[in-house]
Formats: C-alpha cells, sequence, structure tokens
C-alpha cells in the first residue's frame, strides 16, 4: 500500500530547552494553540539540551495533546547554540522560527514578524532594543546596561545597525535556515552573533522588528557569569566567519 504523503509544512518551530521542566509546558501549550487557531500545516519541536530534570517528559506530556510537538532529546548539554541548530536542521517547515522556552516572547508576536518574509526578508529577527511606543519591553536595569554594552562589542565585529542580536526569537526562511546552521560552530550564547555575521556576509536579508518582551524568573544567562565566555565567542565567530568560503 503506498503511504499518503504528508503535506507541506508551512512552519516549523524550535525550542530550545535546557532544565525547563517547569517553564515548557505552559508556553508549548500558548504555541500550540496558536498554531492550531491558524490551521496551517505545522511541526514544534522541542530540543532537550541534555537536561538534569524531566524537560523531555514535561514536553511529552503536552504532546499528548498536540501532534504537532516532537521532542529531540541530547544526552550531554551541549549549549543554546547546539540546540537550536540541531532544531532548525530537523525542521521541514518553509519558515523556521526559533523562541525561548520561558515565554519571555509571546508566540503571538510572530505577526509582526511574518510580513516581512512576504516581501523578501531571509531572516526577521525580534528586538527589545528599538524604539517603538506600540511595544513594552519589561527588563531588569542591570540587564538593560549589559544588553547595551553588548550591542556595542557587537557592532565592533561586525554587526553595526543591529540594536539587539540576543532576542531569543528569531525566523528564517527554509533556505537561510539551511544555509545558515549547517555553517553555525558557536555553541553557546553568543551562537545569534555568528549566524548574523554569516548572514550579512551572504548577503542574505536581515531585518529587524521591535517585540514586546518580558523578563522571566530563572534565566539560564548570567551577565557576570556568561560575559566572559560570550566575548570569547564572539571574538572566535569573528575570526571563522572571515575565514569561511
Amino acid at each position: 500500500m503506498i503511504p499518503t504523503p504528508r503535506p507541506p509544512l508551512q512552519w516549523s518551530v524550535v525550542i530550545p530547552a535546557y532544565n525547563e521542566a517547569r517553564r515548557v509546558p505552559s508556553y508549548l501549550e500558548e504555541v500550540a494553540a496558536y498554531f492550531e487557531g491558524r490551521g496551517e500545516p505545522h511541526e514544534i519541536i522541542v530540543v532537550d539540551d541534555g537536561s538534569a530534570d524531566d524537560t523531555a517528559g514535561a514536553a511529552l506530556a503536552v504532546a499528548e495533546s498536540h501532534p504537532a510537538i516532537r521532542v529531540l532529546r541530547r544526552e550531554v548539554n551541549e549549549g543554546k547554540g547546539g540546540a537550536v541548530r540541531r532544531g532548525m536542521l530537523a525542521a521541514r517547515g518553509a519558515c523556521r522560527l526559533f523562541t525561548d522556552a520561558d515565554g519571555s516572547t509571546p508566540i503571538a508576536e510572530l505577526k509582526r514578524l511574518e510580513p516581512h518574509l512576504l516581501v523578501g526578508a531571509d531572516v526577521v529577527i525580534g528586538s527589545r532594543g528599538l524604539p517603538d511606543p506600540a511595544v513594552a519591553v519589561v527588563a531588569r536595569p542591570h540587564r538593560v546596561l549589559a544588553g547595551r554594552l553588548f550591542t556595542r562589542l557587537v557592532a565592533l565585529a561586525g554587526l553595526g545597525g543591529i540594536a539587539d542580536t540576543q532576542c531569543g526569537f528569531k525566523v528564517f526562511t527554509a533556505a537561510a535556515a539551511e544555509r545558515l546552521f549547517r555553517l553555525l560552530v558557536t555553541t553557546g550564547f553568543a551562537f545569534d552573533v555568528e549566524l548574523l555575521l554569516r548572514a550579512r556576509a551572504a548577503g542574505l536579508r536581515v531585518v529587524e522588528v521591535p517585540v514586546n518582551w518580558t523578563h522571566r524568573p530563572g534565566s539560564k544567562v548570567g551577565v557576570l557569569r556568561d560575559g566572559p565566555a560570550m566575548l570569547r565567542e564572539i571574538v572566535k565567530a569573528r575570526r571563522t566567519v572571515r575565514r569561511s568560503p
């Protein structure tokens, strides 16, 4: 018997998760309800990046009610960049979004990014740094200051003109995702910088769009703890991209 072909997927949503058993179920429900309401073929991929808690089990429990959800498990924690890369390369959608498991950016903010894909953008990134009276960004003061400093540093690395490289809400066409993530080598939190450097080097059209964003307790990124490592990753990413053919 010839199997029935699966319908083409319009959207893939990749959610990297590390020790997110408590937070991932509510955001998964939000994402699933949003896309089910749109009525378009979609998939939601949770990448459990070697969690010490039962992140995978929590995601699978939600998947029982939402068949579009699947879970990829990594035995060892590699880092957010590695988790997003795995999810993006496993995705099948024509449009591919990655978003943070804490739900700091509501999934409905996709409506702000999507129109730019429709008119020719290859990559559209959510931003907490662009001023817009229609959006609200709720962040701790020390993180705002750290973000401004980080933006200046990445500008020196070759990303001038981008107000926020680190917002975890970015969408790619399938072609752009395949091209960029196959080359990605940064596995830590600075992977966004390498992606955007590669996008610019490849001449892809990148658009930055303000989004609503709210700080959630339990962030995996510490300004003092992870800052030095991120700076090293930026320097390494810039060198890697410059040496790439």
